[in-house]
């Protein structure tokens, strides 16, 4: 039988079971965002119907509202969206195919989004825009790859950029944002905004 309370305890096998954690007052029960989710079906609408640049402008604003949500101040800076990137978006086999690596979608998220100032600000429209969401009557209806027809190279490139981005907004949040106090009270605090 193993002890609960010890972080030196063995597995069947023999193995040090790895080290359990006490429960932290801090730890909240992790929940599901509808305004995060609506967000991100709205990115993949218009990638569906081919908005290309509706759709890369609401991505470019990912980085800073991640930032801005782990933030107990709703602050976000070039920085901080910049170590944001690097440590949750990676690029599928299918962006590698189309040319686009990692460091292409961070230049083009810094580039769309300004990320000039360095000194920490609350990214207010953008914040907005994700507030906006948690009324959305419909349900997501999902994304169809099979649609996302390539028109270009130019579009190609938005695609697999916006693709990266969304998986690295779903990664981020299923590992870290759902289980991270401020930014599930941040969600909550954005919720009940008028």
């Amino acid at each position: 039988m193993q002890d609960w309370h010890s972080s030196h305890s063995e597995t069947d096998s023999g193995a040090p079971a790895r080290p359990l954690r006490e429960p932290d007052e801090s730890w909240v029960q992790p929940s599901s965002s509808r305004m995060l989710t609506n967000y991100l079906a709205d990115v993949e609408q218009n990638l569906d119907e081919h908005r290309w640049e509706l759709a890369l402008r609401d991505v470019a604003d990912l980085p800073k509202i991640a930032v801005a949500l782990t933030d107990p101040e709703l602050r976000s800076s070039g920085e901080r969206c910049k170590a944001w990137c690097e440590q949750w978006v990676r690029p599928s086999n299918a962006a590698n195919d189309s040319g686009v690596d990692h460091e292409s979608i961070c230049r083009v998220l810094d580039e769309k989004s300004g990320h000039a100032a360095t000194t920490p600000s609350v990214p207010s429209l953008e914040l907005r825009r994700l507030r906006l969401r948690r009324h959305a009557r419909n349900a997501p209806r999902g994304f169809n790859a099979s649609h996302a027809g390539k028109e270009g190279e130019d579009a190609a490139e938005t695609f697999a950029i916006c693709t990266a981005v969304v998986e690295g907004i779903r990664r981020w949040y299923a590992h870290f944002a759902c289980h991270d106090a401020i930014s599930q009270a941040n969600l909550a605090r954005l919720a009940v905004l008028r």
